[in-house]
């Protein structure tokens, strides 16, 4: 039997920052992954205090999407360039920001993480990926592991508009 390819899928980045979202951040994501072609507004990152002793209070949550499509198995690539450029960005070894990637398709919202759980895959480079959304009747639904924060309106709404805009480019891709 002969593979079929992959479908295109979206890169999209969840970010948590005390300091926005700087030009220069932008800039270097853009430089990696391509021109961003939508960026939420800030919302306040209420739901855990786990970042708080690492990058202090008052922390921000919000998402980008970039313009190219990608394929699937870029996730770990994705992931590993993130984690560098937050050590980079890191002030005394602690991080100013987190980047999350993240994958949506027309199906599913997956994220790249560095934590094995039992409902996560290994995606190479010591990452792992789950699935943290499904698309079901005209909306997203959680799993027990969904993060709180993905779980909320404000942020489904988002990544929904997000994934018109994948269908958008995906059709214009064929």
């Amino acid at each position: 039997m002969t593979p079929k390819p992959y479908d295109s899928v979206m890169l999209f980045m969840g970010i948590l920052s005390t300091r926005g979202f700087p030009e220069s951040v932008k800039d270097r994501l853009e430089s990696m992954f391509g021109p961003v072609c939508l960026i939420s507004p800030s919302m306040p990152f209420t739901f855990t205090d786990y970042y708080n002793p690492e990058m202090g209070s008052g922390i921000e949550r919000f998402f980008i999407a970039f313009e190219r499509l990608v394929q699937p198995d870029s996730l770990a690539e994705a992931k590993t360039l993130t984690d560098s450029l937050e050590m980079e960005m890191a002030i005394d070894g602690r991080r100013c920001m987190n980047l999350d990637p993240g994958l949506i398709s027309e199906g599913s919202v997956v994220l790249a993480t560095t934590k094995n759980r039992a409902h996560r895959i290994a995606i190479g480079s010591s990452l792992y990926a789950e699935v943290t959304l499904i698309y079901h009747s005209h909306g997203f639904e959680a799993f027990p592991w969904t993060y709180a924060d993905y779980r909320s309106p404000e942020v489904q709404e988002t990544l929904l508009a997000f994934r018109r805009r994948y269908l958008e480019l995906r059709k214009a891709d064929r």
